[in-house]
């Protein structure tokens, strides 16, 4: 799969590593050519413009701060018609937690492209390594179109989590409430920002070997 990030901080060089690791053909792409260069070359991955990583790619990660999204595709305006592109963001303040999700947010911005969220409730620290104590993480997936969501969680896959379809673009307003609070709870504890969300139970249609 053709992957481009947008992006080279903590999460997009997780997802990176995470993504070349798993056979996928990863460029990365900012706003500061140099810096994608350098940073691509200690990856061992790609990097190239951002109208050239999008136009080659079959998904697209938004690894940077929602608040520079609006600009982003403003920029590169119909160069993402088409593309699918996967929203890492999270929102940061227990207040903003009503009202539409920055996924459906970024939907508003590009509405010929689609939008699947992903990967945003787990830390940059397990992105690239999505197992604890050997159990792979859950990678929660919402979005509403059928094939694009589709790759996403093949994709999420391939990294190792354990995929799992939450649901239409919606849910993506729970997903970011579950990674708000994994922040908090890291936040307020101390803890080492590493912890993850792991769905415990039966997980296949009642009757089946995977329901045991």
């Amino acid at each position: 799969m053709e992957v481009a990030i947008i992006g080279a901080g903590n999460v997009g060089q997780a997802l990176a590593r995470g993504c070349g690791r798993a056979g996928h053909a990863v460029t990365i792409a900012t706003d500061h050519p140099e810096d994608a260069a350098r940073i691509a070359s200690d990856l061992g991955v790609a990097a190239a413009s951002m109208p050239a990583a999008v136009a080659v790619a079959d998904v697209i990660i938004l690894a940077v701060p929602f608040d520079a999204l609006s600009a982003l595709a403003a920029d590169l305006g119909n160069a993402l018609d088409g593309k699918v592109l996967i929203d890492v963001t999270n929102r940061f303040d227990p207040l903003q937690l009503d009202g539409p999700s920055n996924a459906e947010l970024i939907q508003t911005m590009t509405p010929a492209a689609t939008i699947v969220k992903a990967f945003n409730t787990i830390f940059a620290s397990h992105q690239d390594d999505p197992r604890i104590d050997d159990i792979p993480l859950d990678g929660f997936v919402a979005g509403a179109d059928g094939p694009a969501k589709q790759r996403v969680l093949e994709l999420v896959g391939s990294l190792g989590f354990r995929p799992i379809d939450a649901g239409p673009l919606a849910m993506a307003r729970a997903l970011e409430g579950m990674a708000l609070l994994n922040i908090s709870l890291n936040h307020v504890n101390g803890w080492p920002w590493r912890t993850g969300w792991k769905l415990l139970g039966p997980t296949g249609p009642a009757g089946t070997d995977a329901a045991k």
